[in-house]
């Protein structure tokens, strides 16, 4: 962890100092009357000499000072304010009366002409050097001229004051119009969802995540931003309450640098020890120019959590040793004798060379659908490597994403190595009318054999992956199709949905005998924003339906999962779920509540019953299969599950999106038959802590 956060100061002094080394010709200097009608460098001359005449003859050496004999320098850090005043920052001096006098003659220069930005007064930061003894400014630019080596003149006195003239910007939220992604929370998300689905608009709300500059065309998340800021002055005040901990804006280029901190403490039904989350991290964002933006969020993690979600995320464990893997984040090392260390890095660099393009590199995950689910693509698993390009134009959105994944089993694993996959997906999305939106998706899954690496069959953005992937074998990969849909009936209401293709058999399902091979599903939902007239209220309910044997292979390498977890739904195949939904804020306060009903269809996986009833994704489907008709949601072990889950608190800070927090989780699990990993449990888990809300938590399993 240390390693990785000097590297990432070390990039952060690189890009401030690459972007910091000339000075836009949109930035002029304050300007001193007798500097009226100087431009560029004449200007920036001028204004140092009057400044340098100015402090020689007004300084007065502090007696003390003088009868030491001290030869040095004060270094004075001031900035120039948008009406032409002179204000002192910092005074780096040997002596406490060197400092007081430099404040002194600064706080008696008149006004100047502030500097301009663009041609807008703006404030800017200097800084000027005080030789002790003073010399007049004529003395310092008289200096002889040195002499001539090798037709080279050297000036060893000589400092340039390129370092000095870096104008600093006044920060003002750049980020909130920039290409930079809004981290994915589906309670962040829920603040702006309504203006997005206003009738009549001309997005495309489906692929996740957000850019800011894809939101605040609808959502003045500026002004939103201003109507939380509190009344702080003081440094310390601001930065916990408004501001970035560190936000450096300048001529074309901005960046910030916040610390990262999810800290709970909580208390579960079923389990002995208290549960709790210490996460530290850095998060480092910025923009150069319009066109390149860049973030990365390093956490590094311990945690123990409630007794059902420590033995769920203990199945998910891969080969070599490691206990678990939890989703979202990626696996975990043992901590302690029963908790986890789960160390996690997240990074994304948006290239957006026209407004029709955009390009993204990164390290993180993605989200197809209106709904809190996904079918397609969810933001439940690990963390990735992805290539997105982004298509907008007309009514149209394309999105492409080609991503490399891992199979973590035992079985694909060799000398200590994971095996690789590849999936690429696309996804087009059309408004139809104002009202109606309907998306096209197709995947496909391949792996690394007989060398086959990363496939340029399907590299091609516009191709269909279903000729592709028969053409290649269809034992190779393994395609899915999809479709979503939306509808909006009225700025307050919209029905959305998706549906899921896996293998699809028309005569078997003309045939009505519910065949295995028929492995679709669907989902059905619908959001009432400012319900009943009250704003800032969403209500939401959705149902979600998938069929045995979904997202799985006859060869599990190809399955539609990474690193044990599905790329859709969170549950695998094989159940029926119905959620509902309210979300509230007002100001700083929200409150979420959450309820989740469902029935999984899970394996037995005993001697006397090992049939697989296809749920389990990572199973091969053609085999140990207990019938080929009548194979319906739930088959198996039947269970069902409950879950409430309500949340509450305070955003502390809204750049980073901290919150103070209270956390309720009832769950019931109860299956037909108990087994060695399956059995009933009721659990009730308390949490209070706080944390930045920058990635969804998934405890609903």
């Amino acid at each position: 962890m240390k390693n990785l956060l000097t590297v990432a100061f070390l990039l952060i002094s690189i890009f401030t100092f690459q972007a910091q080394t000339t000075i836009g010709d949109r930035e002029q200097f304050p300007v001193f009357s007798a500097c009226e009608g100087l431009l560029s460098k004449n200007l920036e001359a001028c204004f140092y000499n009057q400044l340098q005449d100015f402090v020689f003859d007004n300084f007065k050496v502090p007696q003390e000072i003088t009868a030491k004999n001290y030869q040095g320098n004060v270094i004075v850090l001031f900035e120039v304010d948008t009406v032409g005043a002179f204000k002192v920052q910092y005074v780096d001096a040997i002596e406490t009366s060197l400092v007081d006098e430099s404040k002194r003659v600064f706080a008696s220069i008149p006004k100047v002409k502030p500097a301009t930005y663009n041609g807008n007064p703006t404030y800017a930061k200097y800084t000027i050097k005080i030789a002790i003894p003073l010399v007049k400014q004529d003395s310092i630019n008289a200096n002889p001229i040195a002499e001539k080596t090798n037709s080279v003149f050297r000036d060893r006195k000589k400092e340039l004051t390129e370092f000095d003239s870096i104008i600093y910007q006044k920060f003002n939220n750049p980020q909130l119009k920039s290409n930079l992604n809004i981290p994915f929370s589906h309670s962040m998300y829920a603040q702006f969802d309504r203006a997005l689905n206003q009738v009549g608009a001309n997005n495309h709300t489906a692929s996740k995540p957000y850019s800011y500059a894809e939101v605040s065309k609808y959502y003045d998340l500026e002004e939103a931003n201003q109507l939380l800021m509190k009344e702080k002055k003081s440094y310390a005040g601001r930065k916990l309450w408004n501001e970035n901990f560190v936000q450096i804006q300048g001529d074309g280029y901005w960046f910030t640098v916040n610390p990262i901190f999810d800290l709970r403490a909580g208390k579960s039904s079923d389990l002995d020890a208290s549960t709790f989350v210490n996460t530290r991290g850095i998060q480092v964002q910025g923009e150069i120019g319009k066109e390149l933006s860049f973030t990365t969020t390093i956490f590094e993690s311990q945690g123990r959590f409630a007794g059902y979600y420590n033995d769920y995320i203990e199945t998910l464990a891969p080969s070599g040793g490691n206990p678990a893997i939890i989703p979202g984040i990626g696996i975990s090392k043992r901590f302690k004798e029963d908790a986890y260390d789960f160390p996690l890095a997240e990074a994304n660099i948006t290239y957006t060379p026209s407004k029709f393009i955009n390009l993204q590199l990164g390290y993180g995950r993605n989200f197809i659908g209106d709904g809190y689910r996904s079918l397609l693509e969810g933001d439940g698993v690990s963390p990735y490597p992805f290539f997105k390009i982004n298509t907008n134009f007309w009514k149209i959105k394309y999105t492409n994403t080609y991503m490399w994944l891992k199979d973590v089993r035992p079985d694909v694993t060799v000398d200590g190595t994971y095996a690789t996959k590849f999936m690429a997906n696309h996804y087009l999305s059309y408004n139809v009318t104002k009202r109606w939106n309907i998306g096209l998706f197709e995947s496909v899954v391949w792996s690394n054999q007989n060398d086959r690496g990363f496939d340029a069959s399907f590299i091609n953005p516009i191709i269909f992956y279903r000729a592709v992937e028969f053409s290649s074998s269809s034992k190779s990969g393994n395609a899915i199709l999809g479709l979503t849909s939306k509808y909006k009936f009225t700025n307050q209401v919209q029905g959305y949905g998706q549906l899921i293709v896996d293998e699809f058999s028309v005569g078997d399902m003309s045939g009505g005998e519910n065949s295995w091979k028929n492995k679709f599903g669907y989902q059905l939902g619908a959001k009432y924003f400012d319900a009943f007239n009250i704003d800032n209220l969403l209500l939401q309910v959705e149902y979600n339906h998938v069929r045995p044997y979904v997202y799985s292979h006859s060869n599990p390498l190809t399955n539609y999962a990474h690193s044990n977890q599905s790329m859709g739904h969170q549950w695998g195949g094989n159940f029926k779920e119905f959620i509902a939904i309210a979300r509230y804020f007002k100001g700083r306060w929200f409150a979420d509540a959450k309820l989740t009903y469902g029935q999984r269809g899970l394996d037995f996986d005993t001697a006397e019953n090992s049939f697989n009833y296809g749920g389990n994704i990572y199973k091969d489907y053609d085999i140990d299969r207990p019938f080929d008709t009548g194979v319906t949601p739930g088959q198996g072990n039947k269970t069902t599950i409950l879950i409430a889950d309500l949340q509450a608190g305070y955003l502390v800070n809204p750049a980073t999106n901290l919150k103070l927090f209270g956390s309720l989780i009832y769950r019931n699990f109860d299956p037909t038959v108990a087994t060695a990993k399956d059995f009933k449990q009721n659990t009730t888990w308390l949490s209070l802590g706080f944390r930045a809300d920058i990635f969804n938590w998934y405890m609903d399993y």
